[in-house]
């Protein structure tokens, strides 16, 4: 094959552009690892202050990092909302000395106690990177959904299913809950 035939690379990768897409890597893994801790302040650590989130294929769009992490406090913060975000299978683009792309699959189970109900799905997230002051931030990150499904704990029974990216475009059919549809911010999408 001639060097850079179908790669996003016009020639072979340097050994420090795989050690800058180990630092990308180590972000993301970071990014979801905070997620599932409910470790707000250090995930503030992983977005540039202008940070742009679209979850469920635009349904969830939220600027800014402070707006971002207060979403996640509302929606994720109780310690009866259980989660697991497992990425994968990443494939990372620098695209200058300063900035890079990323599309990741995602596989996630969501258990809320309090509420009987867990979904399980999968995804795809596409995010664009920035290195500021030597490090690597995330500037825009968003998913569309694979597939969700939901379910009852306490009843067995057929799952439900809520999300697919050919039926509804990638965008979950889940209501928002009150307590995140009244965040301060407009970019709630409710159809």
């Amino acid at each position: 094959m001639p060097p850079g035939a179908g790669l996003a690379y016009p020639g072979p990768m340097t050994p420090g552009d795989l050690v800058e897409i180990a630092l990308i890597e180590r972000l993301k893994y970071r990014y979801m690892r905070c997620l599932d801790q409910k470790l707000w302040d250090e995930m503030a650590g992983c977005f540039t202050p202008d940070a742009v989130v679209a979850y469920s294929g635009g349904k969830y769009t939220f600027e800014g990092r402070d707006a971002i992490l207060e979403f996640f406090r509302q929606a994720m913060g109780a310690t009866t909302f259980l989660s697991s975000h497992r990425v994968h299978h990443p494939e990372i683009d620098l695209t200058g000395p300063a900035t890079a792309t990323g599309i990741w699959a995602l596989d996630d189970v969501v258990v809320d106690a309090s509420r009987d109900f867990a979904l399980r799905g999968a995804a795809f997230y596409t995010d664009e990177y920035v290195k500021r002051d030597g490090s690597w931030l995330i500037a825009r990150t968003a998913y569309k959904r694979t597939f969700e499904e939901i379910w009852s704990r306490s009843q067995p029974g057929p799952h439900r299913l809520t999300a697919s990216w050919w039926d509804t475009d990638g965008r979950s059919e889940l209501p928002i809950p009150d307590h995140v549809a009244r965040l301060p911010r407009s970019s709630i999408r409710r159809d």
